[in-house]
């Protein structure tokens, strides 16, 4: 049936429309059997809504989100996919699709009451925030549309490994679903865009129930439906179908995914459904919904209207019907409350699974053979071609890396000629794009080495990077990870402006799960690079653009199993008077006032973290300890940067060896300007760590 998609309005209500081909489905195209497990699922899901939401009636739980109004959709369309062959970027409405591809009601209750034995992520999720690692169900994260840039680095993953696929070979899928309030979100144009852009095998499963909370789709969208914007990406097919019909939404998705399996890329429903609770338990929707409406869409409930068709069919019996529900409802009972006595989670495990916690069996800075000087950026380049050789999950990609360009100050040089136009290539110009799609890839096994053209630009991607990279493996409770690097050009002193200039490091290294390094010279600029990618954590790699080719960062370029530790800070020059605690560029200016106080009999010793996060505070206070004094030099806003940290540090855990108070010096409190006499007043000079450092010895 060949549907005229252009005559779309925003109600979508009625027969099926869009660019494919869809063959109507009725009752007699089904085994009965198969059609009263679809019911009991239905029901299940149902029973399980009301059930939770009695439970928080009785004190019993905090939160409850529901699925009740989508159950046909979503059984429907989970039919298509198979847990642990297939990917999942579940929503948190997703429960019958959840139960469809294989969770259990003891596992849904389960996250209900934050047991220990929690899948999702023992306790540390909301409930129906779903993940299981064996169906391949990626944990679900709050934050709306997070989950479709993951869902193309799965598709990624798919189509690099299922190679060519035909309706005679067909391959796998990816299934990514949210409501359309998560169409507003520039995530899901971005994930619309990459996977037609590639054909990647995704089905976009958009739920419309026509509120985001308590946002009319009118009030959200152009056109007052999706569906019109859904026809502006090329090739990305698209089907709209009524969403309370199981048979509908199953005529749909089997033509959907017949036309992605077999490599025709991607797919979108969108599902015209109900919703038939407030958006939450949190929630009351009678202040912004009338009740004429409330009960026009419980008129729609696909339960009744599905369980009808069969009995009109014969598959079953009102009296069939009725004890089908009684028995889902005792089994739902009977669950709970085993559920209820389960233990809840250990306490002293509440910060466990922050980041990985098997052996680690690298051998760090081994002694080998070193070649000739080289510049960091190069030994970062070399580092990067190395491991792809090593390693074929190590995939390098981001904006401009790829072809002949190799980055913009080179980094990535000469990768896509060796290693292919599979391992080191281009991505759309969006961050966001670039870290989420990481997610999904890291995921399926890669292990993605991203860029970010500036750390000036790496703010679309914030949602991406705090709430699924860093927390994925807590929430997870250590089930998922997100093992990449990002690899992100950062600082000043090159005449970069407001937006080719900025500091990151303080603020990355507020997010737990996040490693954070900035290394100041080439070799510890390899071994470090070489260390993240072979780690098991996302690592936020910063490099100084001031030190790319600067002569003083050069050194040996070391050998290929060269690797250096996170968190272990390294002492540029000993010294017995002052402690300088820094990182990155300001190294050598602390080194060159090292060398002007020598002159005057004063002994400096240089820190240089190397690591943010984590931080080495054991070799600082070492150090400390035996100076007697500290000075802090970093090149980021000394309000709220990194070394206010370190300086709490020092004056909680070496206050008795102090001679003088800690003190600061860093960049101002501005932006940071392009001339060059303004730039020198805003990012901290020479003279400046000098004075702040005579300050501290003539204290």
């Amino acid at each position: 049936m060949q549907a005229d998609a252009g005559k779309a309005d925003a109600d979508g209500a009625g027969e099926i429309e869009g660019t494919l081909e869809v063959e109507p489905l009725g009752p007699e195209d089904f085994d009965p059997d198969d059609l009263r497990g679809v019911l009991r699922t239905m029901m299940l899901s149902r029973r399980l809504d009301q059930k939770m939401l009695n439970l928080l009636k009785q004190g019993k739980g905090f939160f409850h989100i529901g699925s009740a109004g989508h159950e046909a959709s979503q059984t429907a369309v989970a039919r298509e996919f198979e847990g642990g062959s297939d990917w999942f970027c579940f929503y948190y409405r997703d429960l019958a699709t959840a139960l469809t591809v294989g969770i259990t009601p003891d596992e849904v209750l389960r996250a209900h009451f934050g047991k220990a034995d929690d899948v999702f992520g023992g306790g540390r999720q909301m409930p129906e925030h779903f993940g299981k690692r064996e169906l391949n169900i990626m944990s679900t994260s709050s934050s709306v549309a997070a989950q479709y840039l993951p869902a193309v680095g799965f598709a990624l993953a798919c189509k690099r490994e299922d190679g060519e696929v035909s309706e005679d070979a067909p391959g796998r899928a990816v299934y990514a679903s949210g409501g359309e309030g998560s169409t507003s979100q520039g995530a899901f144009h971005e994930a619309l865009n990459w996977a037609a852009r590639e054909a990647l095998p995704v089905l976009f499963h958009i739920q419309d129930n026509k509120y985001a909370i308590s946002v009319p789709v009118e009030e959200q969208t152009a056109g007052g439906s999706i569906w019109h914007l859904l026809g502006g990406y090329a090739g990305l097919q698209r089907i709209r179908y009524d969403g309370t019909d199981f048979f509908q939404s199953a005529a749909a998705a089997r033509a959907a995914m017949a036309h992605i399996r077999a490599g025709h890329g991607p797919v979108a429903l969108h599902a015209d459904l109900v919703r038939l609770l407030p958006h939450s338990s949190s929630d009351d929707h009678r202040k912004y919904r009338e009740q004429e409406a409330i009960d026009a869409d419980a008129a729609r409930d696909p339960l009744p209207r599905f369980a009808t068709r069969l009995v009109e069919a014969g598959v079953m019996t009102d009296e069939e019907v009725d004890a089908l529900r009684d028995e889902v409802a005792a089994e739902v009972d009977r669950i709970a409350r085993e559920v209820a006595a389960e233990p809840d989670p250990d306490p002293a495990e509440a910060t466990s699974h922050v980041y990985f916690e098997g052996e680690d069996t690298r051998r760090y800075e081994a002694d080998g053979e070193t070649g000739d000087l080289v510049v960091m950026v190069d030994a970062i380049n070399h580092a990067m071609a190395e491991e792809m050789e090593r390693d074929e999950r190590v995939l390098v990609y981001g904006e401009d890396v790829g072809g002949g360009k190799g980055g913009v100050f080179t980094a990535t040089r000469g990768l896509t000629e060796r290693f292919g136009r599979d391992r080191c290539f281009n991505s759309p110009l969006a961050e966001n794009s670039i870290i989420g799609s990481a997610v999904g890839l890291a995921g399926a096994g890669y292990k993605p080495v991203v860029e970010i053209q500036f750390a000036d630009y790496i703010w679309p991607g914030m949602q991406s990077l705090r709430n699924q990279v860093a927390s994925m493996r807590y929430r997870s409770k250590g089930a998922w990870a997100c093992p990449m690097v990002l690899r992100v050009p950062t600082g000043g002193y090159i005449h970069g402006g407001l937006c080719h200039s900025q500091n990151v490091e303080a603020l990355f290294a507020h997010f737990p799960g996040l490693h954070v390094v900035l290394p100041s010279n080439a070799a510890d600029a390899k071994g470090l690079l070489k260390t993240a990618i072979r780690g098991e954590d996302p690592v936020l790699f910063l490099e100084h653009k001031a030190l790319y080719r600067q002569g003083p960062a050069r050194r040996p370029e070391p050998h290929a199993e060269y690797l250096v530790p996170l968190g272990k800070a390294a002492i540029a020059r000993a010294g017995t008077d002052l402690t300088i605690v820094t990182w990155g560029a300001i190294v050598y200016k602390a080194l060159n006032v090292a060398k002007a106080l020598e002159k005057e009999g004063v002994s400096v010793e240089v820190i240089d973290l190397r690591s943010i996060l984590p931080l080495d505070a054991a070799t600082v206070l070492q150090s400390v300890k035996k100076t007697g004094r500290a000075l802090v030099a970093y090149e980021d806003h000394e309000f709220m940067g990194f070394g206010a940290e370190v300086a709490a540090q020092v004056a909680d855990a070496a206050f008795g060896f102090l001679d003088a108070p800690v003190r600061r010096v860093a960049g101002a409190f501005s932006s940071i300007p392009y001339a060059d006499v303004l730039e020198k007043v805003v990012l901290p000079q020479d003279d400046d760590v000098f004075t702040a450092a005579r300050a501290v010895l003539d204290f």
